[in-house]
């Protein structure tokens, strides 16, 4: 009887087999080209974008016009022909000292991007010059501060401060200086209104008993919040000499914008499907183990909802506040351009005006990243 001889193939032999039989059955699609839908996200928002930059350049030059005609038929009618021939000839030659103090075009307000962004190089430049050049004083002060902590620390000799640069700051810092602010606002309407909401939306007793606070206070100017906090901060901090703004700023857009949170919470809170909380009781889930493993999960989208528009309004207030408060952002910005009455100071306006556009915008997909990252509930947005 003959015995059947069996050979081993090699591991490597048998991987390239099983891998060989994968691919075979993976079917690859080729792309496809979609052209509604390249329309639909592509062509259709660039045509609105064009259509948006042609009204807004006509609407500037019927202005610009009307302008015109209106100081030509003063000057006129005040100084003569000779002078209203002189000034047509100015508005024509675009004179900048007949420049007309109206709706800025499209190209205007980019001719004053550029100026600020190049402003920032120079500022950036003038800083690291101004740091070396400063740098040995410096380092003599932190020498002298350390040499001498006990005697600061017993009052008996003066900390020397360090020499800092004050000059005019770019405007890319003043963005930053409003994102500074408007994130240490935020997250403190976090720390306050998320677990306050949670604390009322589990007692309805509690709802009832501060409802007439909330519906009382959330709709508050920002002007009064500023006013005050600043009554509160100026007292709190009576006899320093160091400048109070950021703090009044981001306490004022904090207690501001807090409200959204606060109720979106509650709401989320005491709405959470009643089998999760039997569930949590059969499971002998203590109270904070309740609040995190089952009530908040539960509410995250409603919350997320509300932390989104908090950060909305926080950054629509922020420029009021700014401008109350005299700190060095946005709202500062606007208003000292405003004031200032320069040939590019409307540009500059709206410029300031995009840029608070745009970063509303992205720090909204921002929140709703995180949303969707966090939560079961996916959402698209607005």
């Amino acid at each position: 009887m003959k015995q059947s001889v069996t050979v081993n193939q090699p591991a490597e032999a048998k991987w390239l087999k099983a891998l060989k039989n994968i691919l075979s059955k993976v079917s690859v699609k080729k792309p496809t080209f979609n052209l509604s839908s390249f329309v639909k996200k592509f062509i259709i928002p660039l045509a609105s974008i064009v259509v948006f930059i042609g009204v807004w350049y006509l609407g500037a030059e019927a202005l610009r016009q009307r302008e015109i005609n209106y100081r030509l038929e003063t000057t006129l009618a005040d100084q003569g022909e000779a002078a209203a021939a002189e000034l047509k000839a100015c508005f024509a030659s675009n004179n900048s000292t007949c420049q007309t103090n109206t709706l800025p075009s499209p190209s205007m307000v980019w001719a004053s991007v550029i100026t600020l962004v190049n402003d920032y190089f120079v500022i950036r430049e003038d800083k690291i010059a101004f740091k070396e050049k400063v740098a040995p004083l410096n380092e003599k002060i932190r020498q002298f501060n350390k040499e001498n902590a006990a005697l600061i620390s017993e009052g008996k000799v003066a900390k020397k401060q360090y020499i800092e640069y004050t000059g005019r700051a770019s405007f890319i810092d003043i963005v930053f200086t409003s994102l500074k602010t408007v994130f240490a606002g935020f997250l403190l309407a976090l720390f306050i209104a998320v677990p306050i909401g949670v604390v009322i939306g589990l007692s309805e007793q509690l709802r009832n008993a501060f409802n007439w606070f909330i519906q009382i206070f959330k709709p508050v100017s920002p002007v009064v919040w500023y006013l005050l906090v600043f009554m509160i901060v100026k007292t709190l901090l009576i006899g320093t000499s160091s400048d109070n703004s950021f703090v009044i700023s981001f306490i004022s857009v904090g207690l501001c914008a807090m409200w959204a949170t606060l109720v979106n919470t509650a709401v989320g809170v005491s709405t959470v499907d009643k089998d999760y909380i039997n569930v949590a009781k059969v499971l002998k889930l203590g109270p904070l183990q309740k609040v995190f493993k089952v009530i908040l999960p539960s509410s995250l989208p409603l919350i997320f909802t509300g932390l989104r528009i908090t950060l909305s309004v926080a950054w629509m207030v922020l420029i009021a506040i700014e401008l109350l408060a005299q700190s060095p952002g946005l709202g500062l910005f606007v208003w000292e351009e405003f004031q200032n009455g320069a040939n590019d100071s409307n540009s500059k306006i709206i410029v300031a005006m995009f840029v608070i556009g745009i970063i509303g915008f992205l720090l909204d997909r921002i929140m709703l990243t995180i949303q969707n990252m966090v939560s079961f509930n996916k959402s698209e947005g607005i």
